[in-house]
C-alpha cells in the first residue's frame, strides 16, 4: 500500500511491518498505540522504525491511518485528569 508520511512517500505491507517490528522492543505506551503480533507499541516508536525518520518529523495520526489501512488494530488511551461524569439525577442540579 502506497502511503505518505511525513510528506514522504512509502510503499507499505502488512508482513513487511511485521519484519520490520520483529525483535523491537516496545517502549512505554503513553499514548495512541498500535498491536503488532501480541505487543502494543506507541505509535510514533512504529513509525519511526518503519519510515527511519525522527519521530517529530511525523505525526501520530499519519502513522494510524497507514496502520488501520494494512489491518493492525490502534488504539488511543483515554485522557487521564478529566473529570468524572456525573450520572444524572432528575430534579436535581448540581452546583460546582
Amino acid at each position: 500500500m502506497r502511503c505518505v508520511i511525513a510528506r514522504f512517500p512509502f510503499e507499505l505491507t502488512r508482513s513487511g511491518v511485521l519484519t520490520s517490528m520483529k525483535g523491537v522492543k516496545p517502549e512505554a505506551v503513553v499514548g495512541e498505540s498500535v498491536t503488532i503480533g501480541r505487543r502494543a507499541y506507541p505509535v510514533k516508536q512504529v513509525g519511526e522504525v518503519i519510515t527511519r525518520q525522527d519521530r517529530r518529523d511525523f505525526s501520530s495520526h499519519e502513522v494510524v491511518r497507514a496502520m488501520t489501512k494494512l489491518g493492525f488494530t490502534c488504539r488511543a488511551l483515554p485522557r487521564t485528569g478529566e473529570p468524572p461524569v456525573r450520572p444524572a439525577v432528575p430534579g436535581r442540579q448540581w452546583s460546582e
